[in-house]
């Protein structure tokens, strides 16, 4: 949940979480859990301090979070050690580029990354994911909708609807794009200028800012389409 090019080992090295980062599944991708839309092993595709790899650990799914940055990995591996998870696994990767799981995850989630990345890598980053999910693998991506914050204040640009589903329908079968709200936390004072600092965001009166996206659902097709 932030804007293109970001540092993301600087924002996990902060002695405040980055924004994104509140301690909690999203409530949209919680609700998925609640249910029963998250099936087999899962993919936490960008899972920074990975609170929904635990969750999800918790109720014991098999998980493997990836992330760019090593400080976020490392501070998820001490979560699942400290309450004892054993299902959920970490590693630091580039995830536009990263191999080594080819055909191996039955749901992946994207809990706002795709909004994050440069546009160049959104492509990569969908081909990606698909090339390590399994046939007939469920998607869920969480992302902003276009300038959520304004059209002068600093953030990703976010997509339309139709944006959204044509970036991910270059590889995966998109069943549904609806609206949905992200939560980020709300910190005015840490960057003034920032989202959180803008005239008229919207808050849940407990310590978040939420802002407008969309959910969408896509699945990997059971045999490979036709070139």
């Amino acid at each position: 949940m932030t804007q293109p090019g970001i540092d993301w080992e600087d924002a996990y090295r902060q002695e405040t979480p980055p924004p994104w980062s509140i301690g909690a599944p999203q409530p949209e991708l919680a609700r998925l859990i609640e249910q029963g839309k998250i099936r087999g092993e899962v993919l936490d595709s960008g899972c920074g301090h990975a609170a929904l790899s635990l969750a999800l650990a918790e109720r014991g799914f098999t998980v493997v979070g990836l992330d760019a940055s090593p400080t976020a990995i490392a501070a998820a591996v001490a979560a699942a050690a400290e309450r004892g998870l054993t299902t959920a696994s970490f590693a630091q990767a580039d995830m536009t580029t990263f191999t080594g799981y080819d055909g191996r995850f039955d749901t992946v989630i994207d809990s706002g990354l795709l909004h994050a990345l440069p546009i160049d890598g959104r492509r990569p980053y969908i081909q990606a994911i698909h090339r390590a999910s399994a046939p007939g693998a469920e998607l869920f991506i969480l992302a902003f909708a276009t300038r959520p914050f304004g059209g002068d204040a600093p953030g990703p640009n976010g997509f339309t609807a139709d944006e959204l589903r044509d970036t991910v329908a270059t590889c995966w079968t998109v069943d549904e794009v609806r609206p949905a709200k992200l939560y980020g936390n709300d910190n005015p004072a840490d960057g003034a200028g920032g989202p959180a600092s803008a005239p008229g965001v919207e808050r849940d009166g407990a310590g978040h800012i939420v802002m407008d996206g969309f959910l969408l659902s896509a699945h990997k097709d059971p045999v490979p389409r036709a070139p």
